[in-house]
C-alpha cells in the first residue's frame, strides 16, 4: 500500500511539473518561421537532383521539383533530413532564410572521378563558398574569392555559376549596372533561369526598362518552378508599374499572386498583394487599394514580427497620401509601439522606415496636418530627441523644420525663431556629413570599378592562355587580336569613367547648390523675421499688418524660386523691389532707393540665381546705411554691358566695408563672412556647371570718410 501511494505521489508531482513547464513554454516566445528556398544538386557535375525527399525532423515535408529546387517553412534551428535513394541521407541545420544549396556525392560514381579533378572542384567550391560568406559583410574580398574561382575554373558552367553569384554581390551592393555586365556573361557560359530572372530584375533596376520586358518575356515559363513563375510575374509587374502602364502591373501581379496562393508561398503573398494595392492607389482607384491593402496586412501578420511592420508602414503611408490622418495616426501608434519587440529578432538601423524616430515624426506630421499643434508638439520633441541619440540627422532635420512651421503656424513666432536656429546647426552638420558619404562612395565605387577590371582582365588572361597552349601556331595572331580587344575595352571602359565621372560631378554640384540653397533660406527668413518682430514691436496694429502682408508675399516669391538654379531676371527685380520696400518701411529715416533699369535693356532675355542680389542690399542696410549719422542712398541700376552682357549695380553710401567691420562683434563678423562665402560657392558652382554665366565685383564706392560700397554683378545671356 505504501508503494502504491508512492507511485502515486511521484506521477501526481510529475503531472503538476509537466503542466507548469507547458504554461511556461506557452509564455516563450515562437521563432519566426521562414519560407526557405534551398535546392539539391550533385557535387561534381553540378547536375539538379529531382524527388528528394525535404523534411523538418517531426515537421514539414516537400520533395524536390524536377530542377532540384525546393520551399518548405522552417524556423532558425531546425534540421532538415534530405533523403534520396542515390546517396546517404544528409542532415542539415537551418541558421538563416537564406537560399540554401545541398551538394550531395551519388554513391555510384565516387570511384569514377579522379583525385585532382575532386581537388579542383573542391577548392573551387570552397571559393565559391567564401563568396557567399562575405556577400553582405566585405563585398571586395567578394570580388576577390570570385577572381580566384574563375582562376580554378574548369568548365562553362561553373564560369557561369562564378559570374551569376558575382552578379548576386553587385545586386546586393546596388551596382546594378555591373549586375547586368556579369549576368550577361554567366548566360554567355551557361543559360539558367535563376540567371536570366537576375538579369531582368538587373535591368529593372538600372532603369533599362524595355531591355527589362525584353528579357522576362524571352523567358520559357514552362522551364520555371513555381518560385521562379512568381519572381518573373512580379518582375513583370515591377517594370510595367516603373513605366505606368498600371493596367498590364495589375495583370501580371495578379498572375504571381494566383501561383502563390495554389503553391502557399504566403511571404510573397503578401509581397503581391501589397504590390497590387500601391498599383490600384497609383491608377486613382483607392477603394481597390483599400482591398488590397487589407489582404497584405492580414497576411503579413502570420509572417514575422517585422514582416508585419513593414506592411503596416506601407499602409501607413497610403492612409497619408489619402489625407485619413487619424487612422494613420493610429496605425503608426501600433508600429511605435511594437518596435522595440521587433528589434529584438531583427536589427532596425536607421536606414529602415520603421525607426521609432521617423515614425514619432510622421505621427507629429499627421496631427501638424490635422492643425491638431498641442498633440504634434509632443511626437515631434520625441522624435528629435530619438533622432539625436541615434544619430539620425536627416530625421533631426525635418522634425526640427517641421516644428519651427508648426510655431510658426501657431503663432508662436520666439519658439519658431529658437527651432530655426537649431534646423540650421543641423542643416550644416548634415552638410558635412553628406560630403563625406559622397566621398566615402566615391572610394567605394572605384575599388569595386578596380576589381572588376581585374577579373575581367583574369578571364581574357585565362582565355588567351588556354588558346596559346592549344594552338601554338596562332600565338601572333592571338596576342594582336587581344591587344586590340584590351585596348577597346581600354576606351570603352575609360569613355564610361568618363561619363561617370561626369554624371557624378553634376550630381555632387546639384547638392552642393541645394545644400547652399537650404542655409540660405533659414538665413534670410531668420533676418526677415527680427524685421518683423522689431517692427510690430514699435509700431500700430494697421501698419504691422500691411507690413505682414507684404513681408507674406515676399516669403511666397522666396520658397517658389528656391528649388531652381536659375529664375528669370523680372522675377528677381519683383523680389528685390518687394524686399527693399520692408526695409526701406523699417529704416525709412536712414536712406532713400532707386531701382532704375535702363530703356535698351532687355529684361526678358536673361536669367539670374534666386536670391543672389538679396543679400548685397541686405548687407547695403544692415552693415552701411543703418549707421550713417546722415541719410543715405541705395541705388540698383541695370545697364547694358555688351550685346550679350548687361551689369546689376548696388551702390550704397554708406559707412562702408573697413568701418562696418570694425563695429560688428566677432560673432557677426563669422556669420556676414559665412554669408558672403555661401554666394562665391554657388556663384563657382554655377559657372562651373553653367559655363561663366555669373561674375561679381566688390569695391569701394568713394575714396570719402562714407566710403560706401559697390557691387557690380555681370550676367551673360544663355
Amino acid at each position: 500500500m505504501k508503494s502504491i501511494s508512492k507511485y502515486l505521489f511521484v506521477l501526481l508531482f510529475l503531472f503538476a511539473f509537466g503542466n507548469l513547464d507547458a504554461q511556461q513554454g506557452n509564455t516563450r516566445k515562437e521563432a519566426p518561421e521562414y519560407s526557405i528556398t534551398g535546392s539539391v544538386r550533385e557535387r561534381y557535375t553540378y547536375k539538379p537532383i529531382p524527388k528528394v525527399n525535404i523534411e523538418i525532423n517531426g515537421g514539414a515535408y516537400t520533395r524536390t521539383n524536377f530542377d532540384g529546387s525546393f520551399l518548405i517553412r522552417a524556423k532558425k534551428g531546425d534540421e532538415l533530413v534530405i533523403r534520396h535513394k542515390d546517396f546517404e541521407t544528409v542532415y542539415y541545420t537551418i541558421e538563416s532564410d537564406d537560399r540554401i544549396i545541398l551538394e550531395v556525392e551519388p554513391a555510384a560514381e565516387t570511384e569514377l572521378k579522379a583525385k585532382d579533378y575532386k581537388r579542383d572542384i573542391k577548392s573551387f567550391n570552397a571559393l565559391m563558398d567564401s563568396v557567399a560568406k562575405y556577400k553582405k559583410g566585405d563585398v571586395e574580398k567578394s570580388i576577390a574569392y570570385v577572381g580566384e574561382a574563375l582562376s580554378q575554373s574548369s568548365s562553362q558552367q561553373q564560369n557561369a555559376e562564378a559570374y551569376l553569384l558575382l552578379a548576386e554581390v553587385y545586386m546586393y551592393w546596388k551596382q546594378y549596372d555591373l549586375a547586368v555586365s556579369n549576368y550577361r556573361v554567366s548566360l554567355q557560359n551557361t543559360e539558367t533561369n535563376q540567371a536570366k530572372l537576375g538579369l531582368g530584375k538587373a535591368y529593372e533596376l538600372n532603369k533599362n526598362y524595355q531591355e527589362s520586358l525584353e528579357t522576362y518575356s524571352a523567358i520559357d515559363k514552362k522551364n520555371l518552378s513555381n518560385y521562379q513563375s512568381i519572381i518573373l510575374y512580379e518582375g513583370l509587374g515591377d517594370t510595367y508599374a516603373n513605366i505606368k502602364n498600371y493596367e498590364a502591373a495589375i495583370s501580371n501581379y495578379k498572375n504571381g499572386l494566383e501561383i502563390a496562393k495554389n503553391a502557399l508561398i504566403s511571404p510573397k503573398e503578401v509581397d503581391l498583394n501589397s504590390k497590387l494595392a500601391q498599383v490600384y492607389n497609383a491608377s486613382g482607384k483607392a477603394g481597390k487599394a483599400e482591398e488590397f491593402f487589407g489582404n497584405a496586412m492580414d497576411l503579413a501578420s502570420k509572417q514575422t514580427k517585422k514582416r508585419a511592420l513593414e506592411e503596416k508602414e506601407t499602409v501607413a503611408d497610403f492612409r497619408n497620401n489619402n489625407r485619413n490622418y487619424s487612422q494613420e495616426i493610429e496605425l503608426r501608434k501600433e508600429i511605435v509601439k511594437d518596435v522595440a519587440e521587433a528589434e529584438r529578432d531583427s536589427v532596425i538601423d536607421n536606414a529602415s522606415a520603421l525607426t521609432s524616430q521617423k515614425q514619432n515624426y510622421k505621427i507629429g506630421n499627421a496631427y501638424f496636418l490635422q492643425q491638431n499643434y498641442a498633440e504634434a508638439i509632443p511626437y515631434l520633441e520625441k522624435s528629435i530627441k530619438e533622432a539625436d541619440a541615434k544619430a539620425d540627422l536627416v530625421v533631426k532635420k525635418d522634425a526640427t523644420r517641421k516644428l519651427s512651421d508648426l510655431y510658426v503656424s501657431a503663432g508662436d513666432f520666439e519658439k519658431a525663431k529658437a527651432a530655426f536656429e537649431d534646423y540650421k546647426l543641423v542643416v550644416d552638420e548634415l552638410y558635412l556629413k553628406r560630403e563625406q558619404e559622397l566621398s566615402q562612395a566615391d572610394r567605394f565605387r572605384r575599388n569595386i570599378r578596380e576589381q572588376q577590371n581585374r577579373i575581367t582582365s583574369l578571364e581574357s588572361d585565362r582565355k588567351l592562355t588556354s588558346s596559346l597552349a592549344n594552338e601554338r601556331s596562332k600565338n601572333q595572331q592571338l596576342i594582336i587580336y587581344s591587344l586590340i580587344a584590351a585596348t577597346i575595352l581600354l576606351c570603352v571602359t575609360a569613355f564610361f569613367m568618363y561619363k561617370y565621372i561626369k554624371q557624378q560631378r553634376l550630381a555632387n554640384n546639384l547638392l552642393a547648390l541645394k545644400s547652399l540653397r537650404s542655409q540660405m533660406n533659414p538665413h534670410f527668413i531668420f533676418n526677415a523675421l527680427n524685421s518683423v518682430n522689431s517692427f510690430i514691436a514699435i509700431n500700430d496694429e494697421r501698419t504691422a499688418n500691411k507690413y505682414l502682408s507684404d513681408f507674406s508675399q515676399l516669403m511666397r516669391a522666396v520658397l517658389e524660386n528656391s528649388e531652381e538654379d536659375f529664375i528669370p531676371l523680372q522675377k528677381e527685380i519683383e523680389l528685390l523691389q518687394l524686399y527693399t520696400k520692408l526695409e526701406h518701411f523699417r529704416f525709412k529715416d536712414k536712406f532713400d532707393y532707386e531701382i532704375k533699369i535702363d530703356d535698351d535693356v532687355d529684361v526678358a532675355a536673361y536669367q539670374i540665381p534666386p536670391m543672389l542680389l538679396q543679400p548685397y542690399i541686405e548687407n547695403a542696410v544692415w552693415h552701411g546705411l543703418r549707421y550713417k549719422t546722415e541719410k543715405g542712398k541705395l541705388q540698383i541700376l541695370i545697364e547694358n554691358k555688351t550685346v550679350d552682357e548687361i551689369t546689376i549695380s548696388v551702390l550704397d553710401d554708406g559707412i562702408g566695408r573697413a568701418r562696418s567691420k570694425a563695429l560688428k562683434t566677432e560673432n557677426q563678423q563669422k556669420q556676414n563672412s559665412k554669408g558672403m562665402g555661401n554666394i562665391k560657392k554657388r556663384v563657382a558652382i554655377l559657372n562651373d556647371m553653367y559655363k561663366d554665366k555669373v561674375d561679381v565685383a566688390i569695391t569701394d564706392y568713394h575714396e570719402e570718410e562714407d566710403a560706401g560700397t559697390k557691387v557690380v554683378v555681370t550676367l551673360r545671356k544663355d
